[in-house]
């Protein structure tokens, strides 16, 4: 059928969660009230990335980008952009530094940086509809590796690429693929790691939810170049959509006949089945991946051999994440050339990045390697919020470190951010302000570490404890200056010594802390202060008499009782029962409450 108009409608994890469905719902009733059903079509489609100003609705072919929206939104879309061609001013995005509505997404300072190769598809396409991808060139790649190239080729093609793996690691997709390739076997294997744990992190969740054949072409395309006939999607099962739409992508790329024996004609035969993880980070590991698919415990184990000798059911076994797999077909379809002139000189293409924290534009987001960190923060992401200074930026997740306004002018890529004392990680990028405490966070973050080790080398599963035990005896009150050589020797030698990635990268956050924030753990020894004020057993609440009209307020929203005084006398906080929560502060009207 042909419409005339097209709404596209987020169906991403983050506008279901504010009832996006409802919203299709009502546009789908207010179309149907009007005699629009047959004119105008309504889509759900994958993340549009400007999380921070969703629901999100499209309308197609003007590029109205409405924010925000939500189901009582929908019966005005109608009558006035659709029926009556005006637009919804209300509704549209308001750009903070022009002081003016902005009704296209291309002028959006949010997206006028980015370059999306990796989500191409996302925010674009129905990803439950199969003839959406075909119609943007999906599986054309697929169809020119199995009758224009031999398995060699697109090694070839991959490794003229320049791609690198972008699960963490960095290592050249082509050389990975290569060595897989050499292998002889019986059986080999094409593995997908979409077990993604890093906190703060969505990217590959929103590849697979907005654009999962993506995945699947470029799985049927390494199986070819390897000699596989066997793919696995490991994907956690926290990802009920993401799944659901693997789920409805295969069944649809089966009845297509681009999976399945003889793919389009060819000898080439690939299948895919889906594995389930339980949510264990260290299974984001691929040798730990691999020992949870074959239902052993998620440990890693020692290489060589690697994977590409002996992997699953220990045949050759090629694993890719996500976001590296995407970037495949559009390889094949435009060109190595094409794509390895995007980027930098070492790090080619793009890299999505789920941009997050004390930011005005959270959202998903894709740059061309060598975007600066003062690009991504101020102009895609609109700076700090409320105004606040920038503090820090957490680049790699719980095992990349924390850089400060010093290295803002640093091009992204793998081997800047490693020499900036960090790493690129899978693409997580929190973002700190002024109020944010340095040594809390790099207590979170081994908290974390800490808690999803596998347990089966001893610098991490002992070393990484004692790490934590060090910066909570800090974050009381009770450090020492001894303990600033004790985290660096010990940071240094669970680096040097840990069995796999996790624990080799994990005490980054506390290294690099240190390095760029050593004056906020001395003044924590020192002082026994807190100067962000976020560490609560360093903080007391006071009350100044001068301000205290004793109404009573505190007290009565006080969950421990600690305020003492009576009706119109001012009010005093017993130290012993005060929990420091920070509710009399907030209802205090008289700013009478101070923090010390």
């Amino acid at each position: 059928m042909s419409y005339k108009m097209h709404v596209l409608v987020c169906g991403g994890t983050g506008c279901r969660a504010s009832n996006s469905l409802g919203i299709i719902a009502k546009l789908e009733e207010a179309l149907k009230e009007n005699n629009l059903a047959g004119e105008v079509q309504v889509i759900a489609t994958g993340c549009f990335g400007f999380c921070e100003q969703g629901p999100i609705v499209k309308i197609m072919p003007d590029n109205t980008f409405y924010t925000r929206v939500t189901p009582n939104d929908a019966a005005e879309i109608v009558k006035e952009h659709i029926i009556k061609g005006r637009k919804v001013e209300r509704l549209l995005y308001k750009d903070p530094k022009q002081q003016a509505s902005v009704s296209d997404s291309r002028h959006m300072g949010f997206y006028q940086k980015q370059l999306r190769v990796a989500l191409r598809n996302c925010g674009f396409i129905d990803p439950e509809n199969i003839e959406e991808y075909i119609s943007r060139d999906g599986y054309a790649a697929l169809a020119k590796c199995v009758s224009e190239m031999t398995p060699q080729e697109v090694v070839n093609e991959i490794k003229l690429s320049g791609l690198r793996g972008r699960g963490g690691g960095g290592f050249p997709t082509g050389l990975k693929w290569e060595f897989a390739s050499k292998y002889q076997s019986d059986q080999k294997y094409v593995v997908c790691n979409a077990d993604e744990g890093d906190p703060g992190a969505f990217m590959d969740r929103s590849i697979m939810e907005g654009d999962p054949h993506s995945v699947i072409e470029a799985m049927a395309i390494c199986g070819y170049s390897i000699g596989a006939s066997k793919g696995l999607v490991y994907i956690r099962a926290e990802y009920p959509l993401a799944i659901q739409r693997l789920k409805i992508a295969l069944q649809q790329a089966r009845e297509y006949g681009l999976l399945g024996e003889g793919i389009l004609g060819s000898d080439f035969s690939f299948s895919i089945e889906l594995r389930y993880g339980a949510g264990a980070f260290v299974c984001g590991e691929e040798t730990a991946l691999i020992h949870s698919m074959e239902g052993a415990r998620g440990e890693p184990t020692m290489k060589p051999p690697f994977p590409a000798e002996a992997g699953y059911l220990n045949r050759p076994t090629n694993v890719n994440n996500v976001e590296t797999l995407a970037n495949i077909p559009v390889i094949i379809t435009k060109g190595a050339n094409w794509f390895n002139k995007i980027g930098t000189e070492r790090s080619k293409g793009t890299k999505v990045f789920a941009l997050a924290g004390k930011i005005n534009n959270v959202g998903l987001i894709e740059v061309p390697m060598g975007t600066t960190l003062r690009e991504v923060i101020y102009e895609i992401g609109g700076g700090i919020k409320h105004g606040k200074r920038f503090k820090a930026v957490q680049t790699g997740g719980p095992s990349g470190g924390c850089l400060t306004e010093k290295h803002l002018d640093v091009p992204i890529d793998f081997d800047n951010l490693l020499a900036s004392g960090s790493m690129m990680g899978s693409g997580g990028m929190i973002v700190m302000d002024e109020d944010d405490c340095m040594v809390a966070v790099a207590k979170f973050y081994l908290d974390f570490t800490v808690e999803e080790s596998c347990g089966k080398c001893t610098p991490c599963r002992v070393g990484n404890k004692r790490l934590y035990e060090i910066l909570d005896k800090i974050s009381r009150g009770n450090g020492e200056m001894e303990d600033i050589d004790r985290l660096r020797n010990l940071g240094k030698v669970i680096k040097d010594t840990a069995l796999c990635g996790l624990g080799q990268t994990s005490p980054n956050p506390v290294l690099s802390t240190l390095d760029n924030f050593l004056d906020e753990y001395l003044v924590h020894i020192n002082a026994r202060k807190c100067p962000a004020g976020r560490c609560k057993e360093l903080l007391s609440y006071v009350i100044d008499p001068q301000l205290c009209i004793g109404c009573t307020l505190c007290m009565r929203t006080c969950p421990t009782e600690a305020i003492i005084g009576e009706r119109k006398v001012p009010h005093t906080i017993d130290t012993d029962k005060c929990i420091k929560c920070g509710t009399c502060v907030e209802k205090c009207k008289f700013k009478a409450i101070s923090v010390r």
